[in-house]
């Protein structure tokens, strides 16, 4: 499951539509945050996400972004941790 997130093969992953649903959501937060509807909010409750979870959901997709922009700001290097523990399929 890891290796096919890791590779954004989500069809492979086995997730359940209740997390492929989420998945799917945190992915347009971090490319169009100013484009999701409440119909996307929507969706995510429809498919059994409480309102503390969408919002925590969007917390750490945030914070993510917001650490990634600042290690690319002072150049830090990626640890390479997937590589360290070598994530096959």
């Amino acid at each position: 499951m890891v290796a096919a997130i890791v590779e954004g093969k989500l069809d492979d992953a086995g997730l359940s539509a209740k997390e492929r649903a989420l998945l799917d959501y945190v992915k347009k937060v971090t490319e169009a945050a100013p484009r999701t509807t409440p119909e996307d909010v929507q969706q995510l409750r429809n498919a059994g996400w409480t309102e503390p979870q969408i919002a925590e959901a969007v917390y750490i997709t945030a914070m993510f972004a917001f650490f990634n922009r600042v290690a690319d700001a002072f150049g830090i290097e990626a640890p390479g941790y997937l590589e360290m523990n070598a994530v096959t399929g």
